[in-house]
């Protein structure tokens, strides 16, 4: 009898290691767009959390939505995961709209904050508007995708193609009646403790998480993740944009300054990277294109500003048009203030090298005999039939239309016959 103590440790220490060691698990955020940046990101935690052996990875997302590819690639690492797939639409106030509807759709488990909501999933295209065949299209297969997903992880089929084909959105308490979601949490402590115990099926099998009391290790974005996640913003592809037209620009008015040039190389190549992720109208684009040709055609051209008026209105709606605005999703959107405020730098800007152009054309010649005429001197003789006079430091002859001027009087040049000024005194 006194050896059952001793015999109780041993079954526990054989068929209860994990109950002796603290749990982990993995968390991560994703708060804006669903660009490849985040598809890269939540593929490398997949990998890490099956590494580190987490009980499961947690996805705190808010998002408006994203593209559709990369949304595709998400789903396909979440539905592949060896690791249960957690995703918590959190904090309060926050949203999975569009394609964070099929990413929560997707997870193993999926759970939401107080105060947030889900849905609106209907696709946009990326290309500008379509007629009504390849719409219809479009939509079909974004629903067909979201009912695969849904039937995969028993979740409502008939809402999650609302979602897509009427754009319908609610609320996290009539998620959860929808069966939408699994359960409703208020921190990310709580749900912990409400998934604890849950059995999951991964590819591998069943897995029962013990998550209560698990610690919380918290991935952040790595440096080329969190570059490539800014550039996928749509403001910041713009300001590049116009960064390497400036620098461009300056390099082809100033040939040889070499710094504007590759500056604007390096903004334009990172500029296409970044809006080869966004919905572009390509009318929007033409338009910038066409203003720079006018801008280019001002440093060979003078038409007294015409054409760089012309460029400024062109650039002004081009990139109004840019970024198509029609899905209502604010992340693809450029915002007033940075196209209000590159149009108008771009407008001070030509208008201050025209300006310097017209100033320089009526400016009176400061060289030559032009440039001589009008001038005042000094009489550096008595001038009657002759003399001579100092002018812009220089002597001249000089004769006088005025009568005799005295030596020492001041006088004003009115015409130049070879090396003899003609002069008049000034009273």
């Amino acid at each position: 009898m006194k050896r059952h103590p001793f015999l109780l440790l041993l079954i526990l220490l054989l068929f209860g290691p994990q109950r002796l060691h603290p749990q982990s698990v993995l968390a991560i955020k994703i708060d804006g767009s669903i660009n490849p940046a985040a598809a890269e990101f939540i593929h490398n935690t997949i990998r890490q959390a099956k590494e580190s052996g987490a009980q499961c990875l947690i996805i705190q997302l808010n998002t408006p939505g994203g593209l559709l590819k990369s949304t595709r690639v998400i789903v396909s690492d979440i539905l592949e995961s060896p690791v249960p797939i957690v995703v918590y639409v959190a904090p309060g106030g926050g949203h999975a709209g569009s394609a964070g509807v099929f990413i929560t759709l997707a997870a193993h488990i999926a759970a939401m904050a107080p105060g947030t909501n889900i849905g609106a999933a209907h696709p946009v295209s990326m290309q500008g508007g379509q007629d009504s065949v390849m719409s219809e299209k479009a939509t079909n297969d974004a629903a067909a995708f979201i009912r695969t997903i849904a039937e995969k992880r028993n979740r409502n089929l008939a809402w999650a193609e609302e979602a897509v084909r009427n754009s319908v959105s609610i609320t996290e308490t009539e998620a959860l009646k929808l069966r939408v979601i699994d359960l409703i949490a208020e921190s990310m402590d709580s749900l912990l403790v409400r998934i604890d115990g849950r059995e999951v099926r991964v590819l591998s099998g069943t897995v029962i998480l013990e998550t209560a009391g698990a610690t919380i290790e918290q991935v952040e974005m790595g440096t080329v993740e969190r570059l490539l996640d800014t550039l996928s913003d749509p403001n910041i592809a713009y300001i590049l944009f116009m960064i390497g037209i400036y620098g461009l620009l300056f390099e082809l008015y100033n040939p040889g300054s070499m710094l504007p040039g590759v500056v604007g190389v390096i903004s334009l190549i990172l500029a296409f990277y970044s809006l080869h992720t966004l919905p572009i109208n390509y009318a929007g684009f033409a338009l910038i294109v066409f203003a720079i040709i006018l801008f280019i055609a001002e440093i060979k051209i003078t038409s007294y500003g015409l054409l760089s008026v012309g460029g400024v209105v062109s650039l002004l709606l081009g990139s109004m048009m840019l970024i198509r605005t029609d899905s209502g999703l604010e992340f693809i959107e450029i915002s007033w203030s940075v196209i209000i405020t590159s149009t108008a730098l771009t407008l001070i800007f030509f208008s201050f090298i025209i300006g310097l152009g017209l100033k320089a054309q009526r400016r009176k010649p400061t060289t030559g005999s032009e440039g001589i005429i009008e001038e005042v001197g000094e009489a550096m003789t008595a001038i009657t039939s002759g003399g001579s006079v100092r002018v812009h430091g220089e002597i001249w002859n000089a004769q006088s239309t005025s009568g005799p001027i005295k030596k020492g009087a001041r006088v004003r040049v009115t015409k130049i016959h070879g090396l003899t000024l003609t002069v008049e005194e000034v009273r």
